[in-house]
């Protein structure tokens, strides 16, 4: 139930932000987000962990998406601090893709060229369908696009390693060693 709920309030606060950003209430986005943060933390076993990821991931949006801003191949309708800098419900959205790593996500961290490949084809496709949704211009498609599809086959695997650093929906400490006891017998 809880991975469904992941990708649900994830989808529901993905088409806020991207909405919101398209018809000028930038707001929006963030309130969604905010929403489904409050969600997610009541849900997790470990907070400050999650914080952590959430923070890493938000900092690392902004650069990765900045650069796009800055090589004048990404331009954003509403929500800009700078001219050379994403908007900031596209920050929050990288916080609100923190969320679906340690839940409905977590199955790709043992599995880094699929997360790569999920990278690779994901990242420009949800970029494109913003573009549809008229919260993202793609000034410079084809370099856009390459970009994406390069920088978030990198990230993807990178992002789902911090993860695993910082997973606060981890089994308690006990748990995990019942669990590593039944699968290597004789441990």
């Amino acid at each position: 139930m809880l991975y469904i709920l992941n990708f649900l309030t994830f989808q529901a606060g993905w088409f806020s932000s991207v909405y919101g950003g398209a018809k000028q209430m930038p707001w929006l986005g963030p309130l969604a987000v905010a929403l489904v943060l409050l969600l997610h933390f009541s849900l997790a076993r470990g907070r400050r962990a999650e914080l952590m990821l959430i923070l890493s991931c938000a900092a690392i949006g902004a650069a990765f998406d900045s650069s796009l801003v800055a090589m004048d191949w990404v331009q954003y309708p509403s929500g800009m601090f700078s001219e050379f800098a994403a908007p900031f419900w596209i920050i929050t959205m990288w916080m609100l893709f923190a969320t679906t790593l340690n839940v409905s996500m977590r199955w790709l961290r043992e599995r880094p060229a699929l997360a790569s490949i999920c990278g690779l084809t994901g990242g420009p496709l949800t970029y494109l369908a913003g573009q549809q949704l008229g919260g993202i211009v793609l000034l410079e498609p084809l370099p856009a696009l390459l970009a994406l599809g390069i920088g978030w086959a990198v990230m993807m695997p990178m992002l789902l390693r911090l993860s695993a650093i910082f997973d606060g929906f981890a089994a308690p400490a006990g748990d995990r060693m019942a669990t590593v006891a039944v699968a290597e017998p004789g441990r």
